[in-house]
């Protein structure tokens, strides 16, 4: 019989990069010609966001808050390295980078033998350097373990889950909530071992397309019109993450589930007027999963979710099932707050 462990983290894309440029999404919108002139500036904003700013725009928060990013992989990294799994599951989202207008799967199984990317060679990192000053052509290169990709995804259309699965990349190699996942769970670079299963959700539902999984301004904002059909329900990721469990662990590998994403995000967020993320709605779902009231998170209607701009939170969906499936509460859990780094990040453990 296979063991678990579970395991929450974050992929934050800028803490690949430097502190500087932290709050860079926060920056962008405050120059958004249709932001409404009395949030441009701090005296508009919430006294936690004001006081997190200070005088130097971010700059010392930018530093706490990658000492507490850090230290959260680090210690996700010692936990997966003391269970030695003979697999890494990490539920992921894809934001138009591999599923786009000619297929958005609801759930897909990346079944790969392996996983080769040249995560500096995009563009964007050609005027910025990375965290750790490696060069463009830094080749990572990562185990699959398609047995256990079919075995999962053969176990779940038994159980009556229709997911997809493919065995090579449509459109990019992998997508940045699984890359980004590796190399911070190596993030002092000691090398990563472990056969990895990418298993993408569509979190970003009605703004995949329509907005590209993401948002530059208020002027992409799109209408009702405009928008896609709706990612998977929170029930139906809780099941999923529950049938999940239950196949993994009746398999013959060391299995751990790793769900990968921040919290509410602020581009998500109109309401927020896409400045800073809905930290309420989050720390309310924090005190449930730290309790291990999983049935509040089930429940948690998909609107909802929308309106706090926590689509990703469905990847935790998927875990809190497997979770509840195994009677697992957290033996570790923090929640790291902010207003102007676009999203609070979770980290949360629980052991066999």
């Amino acid at each position: 019989m296979g063991a678990i462990l579970g395991l929450g983290v974050t992929h934050y894309p800028p803490l690949a990069g430097q502190d500087e440029h932290m709050a860079r999404i926060l920056k962008r919108v405050m120059q958004d010609p249709d932001l409404p002139e009395r949030y441009r500036r701090p005296e508009g904003w919430p006294a936690p966001m004001r006081q997190e700013y200070g005088s130097d725009e971010g700059l010392a928060a930018a530093k706490r808050h990658r000492e507490a990013l850090v230290a959260g992989f680090r210690d996700a990294r010692r936990r997966l390295d003391a269970f030695a799994p003979d697999v890494v599951l990490i539920w992921g989202d894809d934001q138009y980078e591999n599923f786009k207008e000619d297929i958005i799967p609801p759930f897909c199984v990346l079944a790969y033998e392996s996983i080769e990317h040249r995560p500096w060679a995009d563009g964007r990192w050609q005027k910025a350097k990375n965290a750790w000053d490696e060069a463009s052509d830094a080749t990572f290169v990562y185990k699959g373990h398609r047995a256990a990709a079919k075995g999962l995804v053969t176990g779940l259309l038994d159980a009556g889950l229709d997911v997809s699965y493919a065995y090579r990349p449509l459109h990019h190699p992998i997508g940045h909530a699984f890359m980004n996942t590796l190399m911070y769970l190596d993030y002092d670079r000691q090398g990563f071992p472990y056969p990895v299963i990418p298993f993408s959700i569509n979190c970003y539902g009605r703004k995949v397309i329509s907005q590209q999984g993401g948002a530059s301004s208020f002027a992409d904002l799109p209408s009702e019109a405009q928008l896609d059909p709706p990612s998977p329900a929170p029930w139906r990721c809780f099941d999923l993450g529950r049938a999940t469990a239950r196949v993994m662990a009746k398999s013959p590998w060391r299995v751990a589930l790793v769900a990968s994403s921040s919290w509410s995000h602020a581009f998500l967020t109109p309401k927020n007027h896409l400045l800073y993320p809905d930290v309420d709605a989050d720390r309310a779902l924090y005190e449930k999963l730290r309790v291990g009231d999983y049935e509040a998170w089930r429940t948690t209607p998909l609107a909802r979710m929308e309106e706090s701009g926590q689509q990703e939170m469905l990847n935790w969906m998927c875990l809190a099932g497997a979770m509840a499936e195994l009677d697992r509460r957290p033996d570790a859990a923090r929640f790291i707050e902010t207003y102007i780094f676009n999203s609070s990040k979770c980290f949360a453990s629980f052991p066999g």
